[in-house]
C-alpha cells in the first residue's frame, strides 16, 4: 500500500518536476489526482502515453480552469486533499482564484506544494527558463565537463527532477508531518535554482577550503583526477574508476600491473597527466569484460558505463528488481525500499481525463454536478 497510504494529493498538470514529485508521492501510496488540461500543450515531445511514465500511478481529470464552475470544483477537491502540486509561473494561480489564500481558506491544513525554476520572488522569478539555465546561474553546470571544452549539460535530471520534483515532495512530506502536530497547513516555494544549490553543498565546502577551483575539468570528481574517471578498454567499451581512497587505489595500480615506485603521487596534480597515460595505456590492454572478471570481488571502485538499454539487464540491478515492466513499458520501480508498508506496482499512465467522472464522484461529487460541470464545458 506504501507509507503514504491515505494521504490525498491533487496535481495540477505540467511536465517535468512537477510530475516527478507527483509520481514520486503516488509511488509511495498517496492517492493523486491529476488535474489535466483540456487540450494538452503540443511539446514537441508527443508519444504514446504508455511512455509518459512520469505520470504514472494516478487518475486523471481534465478540465478548463477559466470555465464557469472549475474554480469552484478545484476548491471542493482542496477540501478533501492534503497536498497540491502546482508549477505555473508566479501570480498565474492567483490569477486563477487558486492561489495559496484561496486554498488554505478551503482547508486550513492543506499544504500548498509550487514548483519553478526561478522561486516565487526575485528578480528573476518571472523569466522563462528550463534545466539548463537553472544549472547555469547556480554554478553547478560550468563545473560539469572536460578541461578545455564547454559544459556538458547532464540532459534535464539535475535541476527538473533532483533540484525540482525531489526537493519538492521532501518539502510537502516535511510540511505534512509537522501538520500532523499544528493543525495548519502551509506554502511549500522549491526553486530548482535553490534545489541545485543545496545539491552543491559539499561542493562548497571543498571550495571554500581551497580543495577545489574554478577551472573545470581539473578537479577531484570532474574527471580532473585520474584516478575518478572513465577509460576505454581494448573492445572500445567503458569502464569507471573511482578509487579515491588510498587502499582502493592501491589495488587499482596492482590490477593494473602499474608500480607506484614509477609513478607520480596519487594526489601530486602535476603529476596527473602522467598516471592518466599510463592507466588509459593499461586498460586498452583488455576488454572491458576481462577487466571486471579480474576486478571482480576486489575492493577497487570500478563499474561497467552502461547504456540505458544494458543497465536493464545488469544482473545486480535485475536482482534487486530495480527496473519494473508498467503497461508494456520497462522503466525505473519505485525508490526507496520499505520493509513493512511497500507500495503497489503502479498503475500506468492514465489518458488526459480518463478518470473524470469516477474520480470527481469519489471525492463527493453528485452525478447530477458532474453532468452540469460537462455542460459547462468545464470537464472533458
Amino acid at each position: 500500500m506504501g507509507p503514504l497510504h491515505g494521504t490525498k494529493v491533487i496535481e495540477f498538470g505540467a511536465i517535468g518536476p512537477g510530475p516527478f514529485c507527483a509520481m514520486m508521492l503516488s509511488d509511495m501510496g498517496a492517492e493523486v489526482l491529476r488535474l489535466d488540461r483540456m487540450e494538452p500543450p503540443d511539446l514537441g515531445l508527443q508519444r504514446e502515453t504508455r511512455f509518459a511514465t512520469l505520470n504514472r500511478g494516478r487518475r486523471s481529470v481534465a478540465m478548463d480552469l477559466k470555465a464557469e464552475g472549475a474554480v469552484a470544483t478545484v476548491l471542493r477537491l482542496v477540501e478533501k486533499a492534503d497536498a497540491i502540486i502546482e508549477g505555473f509561473r508566479p501570480g498565474v494561480m492567483e490569477r486563477l482564484g487558486l492561489g495559496p489564500d484561496a486554498c488554505l481558506t478551503a482547508n486550513p491544513r492543506l499544504v500548498y506544494g509550487r514548483i519553478t525554476g526561478w522561486g516565487q520572488e526575485g528578480p528573476l522569478a518571472q523569466a522563462a527558463g528550463h534545466d539548463i539555465n537553472y544549472l547555469a546561474i547556480s554554478g553547478a553546470l560550468h563545473a560539469i565537463g572536460r578541461e578545455g571544452q564547454l559544459p556538458s549539460p547532464p540532459q534535464n535530471f539535475l535541476a527538473d527532477m533532483a533540484g525540482g520534483g525531489m526537493y519538492l515532495s521532501f518539502g510537502i512530506v516535511c510540511a505534512l508531518l509537522e501538520a500532523r502536530t499544528s493543525g495548519k497547513g502551509q506554502v511549500v516555494d522549491a526553486a530548482m535554482v535553490d534545489g541545485v544549490a543545496s545539491i552543491l553543498t559539499s561542493v562548497h565546502g571543498m571550495y571554500a577550503a581551497g580543495l577545489i577551483g574554478d577551472r573545470r575539468g581539473e578537479n577531484h570528481y570532474d574527471g580532473g583526477s585520474p584516478w575518478y574517471d572513465s577509460y576505454e578498454t581494448a573492445d572500445g567499451q567503458l569502464v569507471a574508476v573511482g578509487a579515491i581512497e588510498s587502499r582502493f587505489y592501491g589495488t587499482l595500480l596492482k590490477l593494473l600491473g602499474l608500480d607506484a615506485k614509477d609513478l607520480p603521487g596519487q594526489h601530486d596534480r602535476a603529476g596527473w597527466p602522467v598516471l592518466r597515460a599510463r592507466f588509459g595505456d593499461a586498460f586498452r590492454k583488455k576488454t572491458r569484460e576481462e577487466w571486471l572478471k579480474l576486478m571482480d570481488g576486489k575492493d577497487v571502485c570500478v563499474a561497467p558505463v552502461l547504456t540505458l538499454g544494458e543497465a536493464m539487464e545488469h544482473p545486480h540491478l535485475k536482482a534487486r528488481g530495480t527496473f519494473i515492466e508498467v503497461a508494456g513499458v520497462r522503466q525505473p520501480a519505485p525508490a526507496p525500499r520499505f520493509s513493512r508498508s511497500a507500495p503497489d506496482h503502479p498503475a500506468p499512465p492514465p489518458e488526459p481525463g480518463a478518470h473524470t467522472d469516477a474520480a470527481l464522484a469519489d471525492w463527493g461529487f453528485s452525478h447530477a454536478e458532474i453532468s452540469g460541470l460537462r455542460e459547462a464545458k468545464a470537464i472533458a
